[in-house]
């Protein structure tokens, strides 16, 4: 059962930058910036195989995304999930899709870090909103 409601998908269907948390070896969170792409269900994004939340995600899959409302700061919503899957990102394919959902003209042919990049999936189990 998908957790998202639906008067708060927007957040994850609009080219919004999300703040991704990752659990450290050590239990502490760390949170990044990322561009991500949701189709309803999944959750989608790109790393490379030399980042620290790879390593992390690698050793503990549970994650969390928050996304909050540009237009209505206080609107939010947070997703909790399990990455089901960080798989090689063939030819960058994952990384093209989110740069043209961003608007940019950047292309995974240009970047130094192709061969280690991976497209992560998640699937969300909890979410709690506000706004």
């Amino acid at each position: 059962m998908n957790p998202i409601p639906s008067n708060y998908a927007d957040l994850l269907e609009r080219p919004l930058f999300g703040h991704l948390g990752t659990v450290k070896p050590d239990g502490t969170p760390q949170v990044t910036p990322i561009w991500f792409q949701y189709d309803g269900e999944l959750l989608y994004f790109t790393t490379a195989t030399n980042r620290a939340k790879y390593t992390f995600m690698r050793a503990n899959p549970n994650v969390a995304l928050s996304v909050n409302d540009p237009e209505q700061p206080y609107r939010y919503i947070e997703v909790r999930g399990v990455v089901e899957s960080l798989d090689p990102d063939e030819g960058g394919a994952q990384f093209d899709a989110l740069a043209a959902r961003y608007g940019l003209p950047l292309r995974a042919s240009q970047l130094d870090d192709l061969p280690q990049r991976v497209r992560v999936v998640v699937r969300p189990v909890h979410c709690t909103f506000q706004g």
